[in-house]
């Protein structure tokens, strides 16, 4: 057959040039030869609108992929449900590539406008957070339901897993929470005294570091650590569950998966979180401190005392309160993205890494309207 003429594989009837007879072995050892005849054809202003498969011998998924190309998906599926002339098997094959086709998304007719594609990178953007903040806010009512039933339950709390998840979360962060902030401190007072110097204005670092080290930095660097530190972990954990199918075990057992997963992580996160801040509110001070005592001769007890004479202790209530905001929003956000995990490594990954994304966002963008209130409050 390979030997045969160009038309050896197909010809057009010679009543109707629409009217396609298909014959010979449509096969991968013959791809080449009938891609050729296939473009040859396509040339011709006439489009097939019927065919006779009746002369067809062999076929295989590459001759069906031709023949849809020749023929079209909507033609060739008509042509596999009539099943006239030919094998029931091999229409089974082309009815399932025509349909593979016709399912197919079609290529964008606007794919070269850069301006079109970035408005529908845009709307694809703003349906993913939407979606992504309706989640949160209906896991949200799922945890605090959870937590409202359980409260007044003491047979029902987790001591435990609770104990185990503080350590986890809290005592083993506590190094690299005090080591960071310290440093942080350390770069705020030298870049402030390296400023105020010139205006003779050196001891007011030591405003500079607490005004934000209480306000800001101390809560802020904790929990972006936690976020991405902790978050993480949550995801990781309860997403290896979900793949391992022992959430739907969980729920097999008649036990909910929010009592044993959920509740022992956000409660944890709400006591470790507001502890590592009052630390790094103090590493950040004695960061600062050391440098002021080494580079500007302030000594200790001057940072104390310029301390207690120009800062409020409101500046620390400002500081704390954020902290259990924080811890609430980076646990619901962590579990949450472990119960999307659908069951494979990828999944788990995928899903990890949204998490910290979402949650170091999350954290910025409410410690910025905070910061904007407590302003406008006068606080």
């Amino acid at each position: 057959m390979s030997g045969a003429d160009p038309q050896s594989f197909f010809q057009r009837s010679e009543q109707d040039p629409a009217h396609l007879i298909i014959r010979g072995d449509w096969v991968l050892a013959h791809y080449a030869e009938l891609r050729e005849q296939i473009g040859l054809s396509q040339g011709r202003t006439t489009t097939a609108r019927s065919a006779d498969l009746s002369d067809l011998a062999k076929l295989d998924t590459a001759g069906a992929q031709l023949l849809a190309e020749l023929l079209g998906p909507e033609l060739l599926s008509t042509l596999a449900e009539r099943n006239d002339g030919i094998d029931p098997k091999q229409g089974m094959l082309l009815q399932r590539v025509a349909q593979t086709i016709e399912s197919s998304p079609p290529q964008s007719a606007t794919q070269g406008f850069l301006i079109v594609d970035l408005l529908a990178r845009i709307g694809d953007a703003t349906l993913t957070f939407w979606h992504h903040l309706v989640d949160l806010l209906g896991f949200t009512g799922l945890v605090l339901a959870s937590l409202s039933r359980n409260i007044l339950r003491p047979s029902n709390w987790r001591i435990t897993s609770l104990v185990a998840q503080i350590e986890v979360t809290g005592l083993n962060a506590l190094p690299i929470v005090a080591l960071l902030t310290f440093m942080v401190g350390a770069v705020v007072a030298f870049l402030g005294a390296t400023i105020l110097e010139s205006f003779g204005a050196t001891i007011y670092t030591v405003d500079l570091v607490a005004f934000s080290f209480m306000r800001e930095f101390g809560v802020l660097l904790t929990a972006i650590l936690l976020a991405g530190r902790t978050a993480s972990a949550f995801t990781a954990q309860i997403g290896s569950m979900k793949a391992n199918e022992e959430v739907d075990a969980i729920r097999a057992l008649g036990l909910n998966p929010i009592d044993l997963l959920v509740l022992p992580r956000v409660l944890a996160m709400l006591i470790s979180l507001p502890i590592l801040t009052l630390v790094a509110m103090f590493s950040g001070l004695l960061g600062g401190a050391l440098v002021c005592m080494l580079s500007l001769d302030i000594s200790p007890t001057m940072f104390l005392g310029t301390l207690q004479q120009n800062m409020d202790v409101q500046h620390f209530y400002v500081g704390m309160v954020k902290a259990p905001i924080f811890a609430f929003l980076i646990a619901l956000i962590g579990c949450l993205e472990g119960f999307k995990v659908t069951g494979s490594a990828q999944s788990v990954g995928e899903h990890t890494t949204s998490s910290v994304v979402q949650s170091i966002f999350v954290v910025i963008l409410v410690d910025a309207l905070a910061a904007l209130f407590f302003m406008e409050m006068g606080w």
